[in-house]
């Protein structure tokens, strides 16, 4: 049985890169049991929901709670579905095998290294072997993380470092991110992928595939919805859709929760917290009066609020002054609105 060892409103703090702002995730119990669901049918759960809910985030959030190493990719408009897989270095190649050809055309070097033609040539072609230059990405790391170690030490290329107390032998989270990005081509190359749980590589006689008796891989697919994704993609895919409440109140009391979970009191009294909140409830239904889209969200909400504790101090009055001054250049994005 695969059950997640915590329970809803519990705090995940994310490791965030210097200089960048904090991340804490805050589960849900729908989140947990989606997690639960999709790691039990061993299908990968596509996260739905406007910008700016907390997808990504919880993508992070679910590799340190299951302790597993985790690796992403970023989707856009010139993705392929193959750059999920693996990547040929075709210009790494054209160099080495420009500088091959320049050796076998100087007669003395070739003389140098002691070998005839027929060895050096049998050389060049051993060094430009396609597997020279295939690197893995995310999902070769997901299906087959010791494959990848290996493929990835062969080319020189970088290993994902895993979380502190993550570990690889867990599992991993491979985060898919923005797939609504590109068109159809992506999800629908990856059905093999995802529904097989292999996919080949040009040039290698085998499919890369699951190392025996080793965890299945928890792939996290998110959209924003710009662009309809195929049936046959989604039909494949446990779905968790991502909302914030749409009532004001509810809304508002579900801002100052995320918040207060971010700030403690001593940064951040709960008046501005809430004033906060309101002012983006507000900002939200004039957004959809107006059909301005994406609407401001959460993550703009955490922004503000991280904006004013950083112009103000702790000030509550302090704060509360500076949250008027300042409010439209978090919430305000669409052309044509008023500060």
């Amino acid at each position: 049985m695969v059950r997640l060892t915590i329970k809803a409103g519990y705090k995940a703090d994310i490791p965030s890169a210097p200089g960048t702002p904090e991340q804490v995730h805050v589960f849900s119990a729908r989140e947990i049991l989606a997690i639960e669901t999709a790691i039990a049918a061993r299908r990968a759960l596509l996260v739905r929901g406007e910008p700016g809910t907390g997808k990504t985030q919880l993508a992070r959030a679910a590799a340190i709670v299951l302790k597993r190493a985790f690796v992403s990719f970023v989707v856009d408009s010139r993705s392929e579905s193959r750059d999920l897989l693996w990547h040929f270095d075709a210009v790494a190649r054209l160099a080495d095998a420009q500088v091959y050809g320049a050796l076998l055309g100087r007669r003395g070097d070739v003389a140098s290294l002691g070998s005839d033609d027929a060895g050096v040539l049998k050389d060049l072609r051993a060094k430009l072997d396609t597997d020279n230059f295939i690197h893995p990405r995310a999902l070769w790391w997901g299906l087959n993380w010791s494959g990848a170690v290996k493929q990835a030490e062969r080319v020189a290329a970088p290993v994902p470092t895993p979380f502190a107390t993550c570990d690889p032998a867990n599992g991993v989270v491979v985060l898919i991110d923005e797939i609504d990005k590109s068109d159809s081509e992506v999800p629908n190359g990856l059905l093999e992928a995802l529904g097989a749980g292999e996919f080949s590589v040009a040039g290698r006689p085998t499919p890369v595939r699951p190392a025996p008796d080793s965890v299945p891989p928890l792939v996290i697919i998110t959209t924003n919805e710009e662009r309809t994704l195929p049936d046959a993609f989604v039909r494949r895919c446990v779905v968790l859709q991502l909302r914030l409440p749409p009532e004001r109140q509810a809304l508002i009391d579900h801002l100052v929760e995320r918040g207060r979970a971010h700030f403690p009191e001593s940064e951040v009294a709960t008046e501005v917290l809430t004033l906060a909140a309101s002012q983006l409830a507000e900002d939200r239904e004039e957004a959809e009066k107006k059909k301005w889209f994406p609407r401001p969200g959460q993550a703009e909400f955490m922004d503000l609020v991280r904006a004013v504790r950083e112009l103000a101090g702790t000030d509550t009055e302090a704060q509360t002054a500076e949250l008027a001054r300042i409010k439209g250049f978090a919430l305000r994005k669409h052309l044509g609105a008023d500060d």
